[in-house]
């Protein structure tokens, strides 16, 4: 699995694999009006467009055959020496391949490159993810209950790492 950066050049294929992966990974867990909403907040052009230029950095899973097939995002922190995990997402049929590990890895490997010491990330509590943080040395720090708009809230665990 071969992880790359992703540029500005990238975005309509973040926003390809957010529109095939959101519906699989949340379906069971928020409304499909609540996955539309939180799709078209997150994944606009201009919005992705913005964290970019912003210093936000995006990879991308490509897998043997060429194909993205997922992708992280990670920023910098207020706190010192602490980034986001702000996005992980890989294609449902690419799952179980090692495209979540690599980018995780590659995401991690990147902001301790950066000078980070700690990454953490937000998941929703039902999100069967958790798991997969947890085997990849994260751990639940607290519970976050955050309102988003049109009455919509996240209910998220937020899990950290020392890198």
């Amino acid at each position: 699995m071969l992880v790359i950066n992703a540029n500005l050049e990238h975005i309509e294929v973040i926003q390809r694999i957010a529109y095939e992966t959101w519906p699989v990974a949340y379906g069971n867990i928020i409304s499909a009006a609540q996955i539309t909403y939180m799709l078209e907040k997150a994944y606009d052009t201009t919005v992705l467009t913005q964290q970019i230029q912003g210093g936000h950095q995006f990879l991308l899973a490509q897998n043997n055959n060429g194909e993205f097939v997922g992708f992280a995002g990670i920023g910098r922190e207020p706190m010192e020496a602490m980034y986001k995990l702000h996005k992980l997402y890989v294609l449902p049929t690419a799952q179980g391949t090692g495209a979540g590990k690599a980018l995780l890895q590659a995401a991690c490997d990147l902001a301790k490159f950066q000078g980070g010491e700690q990454m953490i990330l937000q998941v929703n509590r039902q999100n069967p993810a958790v798991a997969f943080y947890q085997q990849q040395g994260f751990a639940i720090l607290y519970e976050q209950d955050l309102p988003i708009g049109d009455g919509y809230f996240m209910n998220d665990y937020i899990m950290g790492k020392a890198l």
